[in-house]
């Protein structure tokens, strides 16, 4: 059997701010922006590296899901993110005025810290430590 997660919607109350955040502070690739209606688009964007899931970009519609914009997790940490230094990309969010939720840190399994995106979804940052 072979599996593997391709995308992971994230709401967002406009395209083209979430579109700016996530490729021109987080320097993630827009794969995809196509035009379903006059209202909706197809939004995908992926962080840099050999990875293979996206992240859809899926405007608010409804009532429900304009409450759940930056909050799709009850406030835990959402997504995790893996990189390959750490103090480059803290010193990126910093530049980019990012918030830090939580400061690096060194863990049994890496350094992380936590910042929240452009709605306030929490995002696990780790530099895994190497063997």
């Amino acid at each position: 059997m072979n599996q593997q997660l391709a995308h992971i919607t994230i709401l967002v109350d406009d395209y083209d701010i979430a579109i700016a955040f996530y490729t021109e502070q987080l320097h993630f690739d827009l794969v995809e922006d196509t035009s379903l209606s006059e209202s909706k688009r197809w939004v995908l964007v992926r962080p840099k590296g050999t990875g293979t899931c996206n992240i859809l970009l899926a405007k608010a519609t409804t009532e429900e899901q304009v409450k759940s914009i930056g909050n799709q997790t009850g406030g835990r940490v959402f997504l995790f993110l893996y990189t390959d230094d750490i103090t480059r990309d803290y010193q990126n969010l910093l530049q980019h005025q990012i918030t830090i939720v939580e400061e690096p840190s060194v863990k049994a399994h890496g350094t992380v810290l936590v910042f929240a995106d452009c709605y306030g979804n929490k995002w696990d940052l780790i530099q895994p430590m190497t063997r």
